[in-house]
């Protein structure tokens, strides 16, 4: 089952989002006061950012993050993927497939395109968007933060 973030699932949350920036996933590790202001924006019903818990069998298996954002290029709405996480012991079931299918299905009528990035050594989740018929875009992505 797909469902959209509760408060009472902060604690679990926090800790899927803290295991996921220890991953292969990503590059870096981020700092703990970004989770929890993410998960406050979700909770508040911000337009902007939307996030998911995974079950199975009413255990939580992992969670999926959203941004939204408007593109000229796409003609609409873009729904980023910014994170898919699922834990050690649920992987392999195809609760990624599953929150895949769950986020075309649910933004279909509103989205344009649908948008993730994904590391260069992240070869099972590359092999599941592609077989999703997610692409490779060929641009460079550039990042200036600000403080």
């Amino acid at each position: 089952m797909i469902r959209e973030i509760e408060s009472r699932d902060r604690e679990k949350f926090i800790a899927m989002v803290k295991e996921f920036f220890c991953s292969e996933a990503v590059l870096h590790d981020i700092p703990s006061s970004h989770i929890e202001q993410t998960f406050e924006e979700v909770i508040a019903d911000s337009p902007y950012a939307k996030a998911y818990i995974i079950e199975d069998n009413n255990e939580t298996a992992g969670y999926g993050l959203l941004s939204l954002t408007y593109s000229n290029e796409a003609g609409g709405i873009v729904v980023w993927i910014e994170e898919l996480y699922i834990m050690k012991k649920f992987r392999g079931m195809g609760l990624g497939n599953q929150f895949i299918d769950f986020i075309n299905r649910e933004y279909a009528k509103q989205a344009k395109r649908i948008r993730l990035e994904i590391v260069d050594s992240n070869k099972s989740a590359e092999r599941l968007y592609r077989r999703k018929g997610y692409a490779p875009l060929d641009y460079v992505q550039m990042v200036h933060e600000i403080e």
